[in-house]
């Protein structure tokens, strides 16, 4: 199983389409591509799933909590202000994450400000595109790697 999973909410398959202005012209494939072997260099396994039913989401997160998964970075996209679902499913299995966001959510609509998941994570990187995702990975592994003990 994986050491690190990777989660992509809602709408985030039309990466590299969907308002480029915003989110880059990167596609999902491309961003997970370049996850799965950043974590395989820094010996680490990392699987993605990206989906539009919050359900799947949480029964893929409820998994994790026995599968070996050691950390998650997700991008909960529209669910980050609708989904207690999601938190209820990280809070219970207790695994470190950072929330990951390609726009700067502080700099958009207002309704974009609220998280039902920042005060839970680890930390929360925004507003570097495609790039976030890759910061964020960086976080992780190096979290990995110094063993902290921090979630």
């Amino acid at each position: 199983m994986p050491d690190i999973l990777l989660l992509h909410g809602p709408n985030l398959n039309l990466l590299g389409q969907r308002q480029p202005q915003i989110y880059g012209d990167d596609t999902l494939e491309q961003i997970n591509i370049r996850a799965r072997e950043r974590a395989e260099k820094a010996g680490y396994t990392l699987e993605s799933l990206q989906s539009n039913a919050e359900s799947e989401l949480v029964e893929r997160l409820q998994r994790a909590g026995n599968d070996g998964v050691r950390f998650i970075l997700i991008n909960p996209a529209a669910f980050t202000h609708t989904s207690v679902a999601l938190r209820d499913a990280l809070a219970a299995i207790g695994l470190p994450f950072i929330e990951v966001h390609m726009s700067n959510v502080h700099a958009r609509e207002p309704f974009r400000r609220q998280s039902f998941f920042s005060d839970l994570a680890l930390g929360i990187i925004c507003g570097f595109g495609a790039r976030s995702y890759d910061l964020a990975l960086v976080a992780a592994i190096d979290h990995l790697d110094s063993g902290a003990n921090i979630s």
